[in-house]
């Protein structure tokens, strides 16, 4: 994060944006999760599309249930029977519902596309000449990398780029959702535009920074419809094991038939089909791709960009969290907290002299100095009239007041105020130094208050005493690092602080350690310190010193208020500019993968249940030894058959809310975690099963010809 001098060399000022609703930009956001039927009914479309074997093919499981799907209509179209066309009604129905889950989670990402396009207008560009002298009209389509352009209040922002010229408030609500104006100015870490957001005062001059077509919005539009999804290397490997066990499978069933030919029972090829349907992995088969894009999308409804599914599983696996201290852990602005009176002066007298000093400094800082001395000694309502006020500046280092009757008054930085004391002629009384040694111990900034007055033509200059300045630690992120801690995972804040300073704020936060007075350079050391350990590292930034170690992180989340280099360089981007959103981040990314495991784990376990149906039935006619497996008491062996089939295609219905909102995540160890999935996700995987399966038959003996 970017520095900047203020009250003392080592502070920190950043501005941040305030912390924004549980819904940021609620009125275009996706709703999650919920079992909506009109949202299944507007995805049957896009499902039936997708039963393209172009298309199937992609997912190796849903592609052999798809043929054994096709195998099965061409062979009950010649041996046509009630029970034939039941089971191949719900072999396509397996399908159906594998491609509507993938549609479901595919169409939020298009609804919040829908909208980012109503913020991609066709605009006008006023496009500078070589010599800034001169302007032209170009539709904004035509603007190339380092074309410049000027933007004036009430124009749209024609294209991605950078402002090199002037300060604006910029509206990015079409971006964002957030209706509060951001400012955006040149020379700074908040230089970046979006094209499609409004200018709404003020005049800059925007240097391109993105090819047509190749805009952050348009790449944002693409990522959210799933257009530029591809599988993550989790996904790759799930899909291989996937695939093997339904390899397996086929192989087994395809030696059964001989097997049950040797035995005297010949089944027929629509129960073989039927076997490997229920049997094969089809559950997660049918939701892996929904999850992945759910995954996707829960960080959109927050208002985050990944630019890779690679990146939300990292942020599941992150062992270690860099944080910067200011706008992150701690409100980004240093509050006054408390008087300190010096060399016999009254609490009242030094927050008089305070608040005087710091009614013309404009700073944060100065404004709480001023809100502090209301609250504690109802002081307000000051009366200036005739004197001269000293407004607070980087090269004094210090605001004040001179009144008419030769009465001045100073506050500032330690070592101004002294320097100006020492100039006036007048002494330290003892203890200033021990207060301001005390006060930056504890973490604080300390700010001098010092006056001269005239008494019997003698002027008398003496400190009263020195304000707290203190940077005031986010409510409740100490429990949220005690929960980061439980799941494993090191918190490190940078700052540019002393080494006093941060280690006072650390221990208030309750962070795991700190880098003081970080430069780049250790950023990038540290990062590579903890990945040499075998650790995934996360961290945010939005600056230009921050790209490298954005780059070098496993997880980068950059500011969208941020330079063009922070973006490019981390891998996800942060449109509400929240840095403590990281920590949402890692949530996220976890309740992905366990999500993942979780109905991997559940869909193995299924196979428990359909064994104990499928096979008696099979069977039992030859070996009558075998109904004994027959626990659930099913009616006959098509009933049994059916049973199975139709439960193992509802399954899949009955799980996309579950998919798309994600397993619960409670911050917990991987033991923990691992234990809980095995209970509620392995046993309820045996178990549903055959309660959902017992009853299905129980329907189904009522038709003639199956019961």
């Amino acid at each position: 994060m970017s520095t900047s001098t203020h009250h003392t060399d080592e502070a920190e000022t950043t501005q941040v944006q305030p912390e924004l609703a549980s819904h940021p930009g609620g009125h275009h956001r996706v709703a999650g999760g919920a079992f909506d039927p009109a949202q299944l009914l507007s995805s049957l479309p896009q499902a039936l599309a997708k039963l393209d074997p172009r298309t199937m093919v992609r997912s190796p499981v849903m592609f052999v249930v798809e043929v054994g799907a096709a195998l099965s209509t061409v062979l009950t179209i010649f041996d046509s029977s009630l029970f034939g066309w039941l089971v191949v009604g719900w072999l396509w129905l397996t399908v159906l519902f594998a491609n509507l889950a993938e549609a479901v989670a595919e169409g939020r990402g298009k609804a919040q596309a829908d909208t980012l396009r109503r913020a991609r207008t066709e605009t006008l560009a006023r496009r500078l000449g070589a010599d800034r002298s001169t302007e032209e009209q170009v539709p904004g389509t035509s603007l190339h990398v380092g074309d410049l352009v000027v933007c004036e209040a009430g124009d749209v922002i024609p294209g991605d780029g950078e402002v090199i010229d002037g300060i604006a408030s910029v509206d990015e609500s079409a971006i964002t959702g957030e209706s509060a104006p951001v400012i955006r100015e040149s020379g700074g870490d908040r230089s970046a535009v979006t094209g499609g957001t409004r200018v709404l005062s003020d005049r800059i001059v925007v240097r391109i920074t993105s090819e047509p077509g190749e805009t952050f919005l348009d790449r944002m539009i693409s990522l959210v419809e799933g257009a530029d999804r591809q599988k993550t290397p989790n996904e790759v490997a799930l899909t291989i094991l996937l695939a093997s066990l339904t390899i397996i499978f086929l192989l087994a069933i395809v030696t059964l038939q001989p097997m049950a030919g040797y035995s005297g029972q010949q089944q027929t090829i629509l129960v073989l089909v039927a076997l490997l349907v229920c049997l094969i992995p089809t559950t997660i088969g049918a939701l892996l791709s929904a999850i992945g894009i759910a995954g996707m999308d829960r960080l959109v409804q927050r208002n985050v960009l990944a630019m890779s599914g690679r990146a939300v599983e990292a942020a599941g696996d992150v062992s270690t969290l860099l944080l910067d201290k200011t706008g992150t852990i701690t409100l980004g602005a240093r509050q006054a907290v408390d008087f300190v009176p010096v060399g016999g002066a009254g609490r009242a007298e030094l927050a008089n002299a305070a608040q005087l000093a710091s009614l013309a400094d404009e700073t944060p800082e100065g404004r709480s100095v001023v809100v502090l001395a209301k609250e504690k000694f109802g002081l307000r309502g000051r009366e200036l009239s005739g004197a001269t006020v000293l407004p607070f500046t980087a090269e004094t280092r210090m605001s004040g007041v001179d009144h008419t009757d030769g009465h001045q008054i100073r506050k500032g930085a330690a070592s101004a105020v002294l320097r100006w004391v020492q100039q006036e002629g007048g002494t330290i009384p003892a203890g200033t130094a021990e207060a301001v040694d005390e006060i930056s111990l504890r973490g604080g900034t300390p700010l001098l208050v010092a006056e001269r007055r005239t008494d019997g033509g003698d002027a008398i200059t003496r400190v009263l005493g020195v304000v707290h300045l203190k940077d005031v630690v986010k409510a409740g992120l100490r429990e949220r690092f005690d929960d980061l801690r439980a799941m494993g995972i090191r918190t490190v804040m940078i700052t540019g602080d002393n080494p006093l300073t941060a280690r006072a704020i650390a221990e208030e936060a309750g962070v795991d350690d700190f880098l003081a007075e970080a430069t780049p350079e250790d950023k990038m050391a540290l990062i590579r310190r903890e990945q040499e350990g075998g650790k995934l590292v996360a961290m945010t930034g939005d600056g230009t010193n921050d790209a490298p170690a954005l780059a070098a992180a496993d997880v980068g989340v950059a500011m969208n208020t941020g330079t063009p280099a922070a973006k490019e360089a981390g891998n996800m981007v942060d449109l509400d500019s929240n840095p403590t959103k990281l920590i949402e981040i890692v949530e996220i990314g976890k309740q992905l993968l366990i999500t993942r495991g979780a109905l991997t784990t559940f869909s193995i376990a299924n196979d428990v249940a359909k064994y104990f149906a499928i096979i008696p039935a099979m069977f039992a006619a030859v070996y009558p030894g075998l109904q004994a497996l027959n626990i659930m008491g099913l009616s006959t062996p098509e009933s049994a058959i059916l049973s199975a089939v139709i439960f193992n295609a509802l399954i899949i219905v009955v799980l996309i809310p579950l998919a798309l909102r994600g397993v619960r995540y409670r911050p917990t160890s991987a033991s923990s975690m691992l234990r809980r999935n095995l209970w509620v996700y392995g046993l309820g995987g045996i178990v549903v099963p055959f309660l959902g399966i017992k009853a299905i038959d129980m329907l189904i003996s009522l038709i003639p010809g199956i019961g």
